[in-house]
């Protein structure tokens, strides 16, 4: 039996109010999720008992409405976040296509935030020299125009753009994409399904988080239905979906 490259068990992350980590990340991800049960203390469960395992080279699809903790899972997986009780064991590196323009400082030009964060994603001076040109033409002529202008001035299209750039470059066996494909135009979203359908056919483990079913039934073979922080099912993506769009089963 192939060993699980992810396994959670019991898994749940707790944010309180008044800590400066979990406000900052209830305030970005979690507004708008209704309902979180709150404690005296302020305190509530994102997600709370999430148990599955992940096999490598499935393609999962993390779906959900806004606020029912999909991104929060995206995060305890690439290790951003620590579980407030049970476990999360990932069994191999992780290519974050979320968040794309996250680590980009505005002060610095598109050329020194690509070395960057190349860099702070284990890219060696070497690779990052030899896959220059390659991820300066994915990300298009509008950013190579602008390649030695500082980021602030970029939009958020063309951080997208070259975020993605840089983080398909990567070799790690997990893909953990959140709404990457939502942002830019017709082109770029082109380019992304072609590159991630190539990752897939490499034996990559795709974690998908989107709302759009054409991209899930496209990517996903199997989907994971969240429901106010619970894992309400666990089967294919028709299933999940199914679930997403119809009335809530009773667990």
């Amino acid at each position: 039996m192939t060993e699980p490259i992810i396994s959670a068990r019991g898994l749940g992350v707790r944010f309180v109010k008044g800590r400066k980590r979990n406000l900052r990340l209830r305030e970005a991800f979690m507004f708008g999720g209704g309902n979180r049960n709150p404690n005296g203390d302020g305190s509530f469960w994102p997600l709370r008992n999430l148990t599955f395992d992940i096999v490598p080279g499935e393609a999962v699809g993390v779906i959900g409405k806004n606020g029912t903790g999909k991104s929060t899972l995206l995060k305890l997986i690439a290790g951003v976040l620590i579980p407030d009780e049970g476990s999360i064991a990932v069994r191999g590196r992780v290519a974050p296509l979320l968040e794309l323009s996250a680590g980009f400082s505005g002060d610095l030009s598109g050329r020194e935030n690509l070395q960057l964060v190349a860099t702070l994603h284990g890219l060696s001076k070497a690779q990052i020299k030899a896959k220059f040109d390659e991820i300066v033409n994915f990300a298009g002529e509008q950013v190579e125009k602008s390649l030695d202008t500082p980021v602030r001035h970029y939009s958020s299209g063309m951080k997208v753009r070259l975020g993605f750039s840089i983080i398909s470059q990567l070799n790690h066996p997990i893909l953990l994409v959140d709404e990457v494909m939502a942002v830019g135009d017709t082109e770029f979203r082109l380019k992304c399904y072609d590159t991630m359908e190539r990752l897939l056919r490499e034996g990559r483990t795709l974690i998908l988080v989107s709302h759009n079913e054409g991209d899930l039934t496209r990517f996903c073979t199997r989907g994971l239905f969240i429901n106010e922080g619970h894992l309400t099912v666990d089967g294919s993506v028709q299933a999940a979906l199914d679930a997403y769009k119809g009335p809530v089963p009773v667990v």
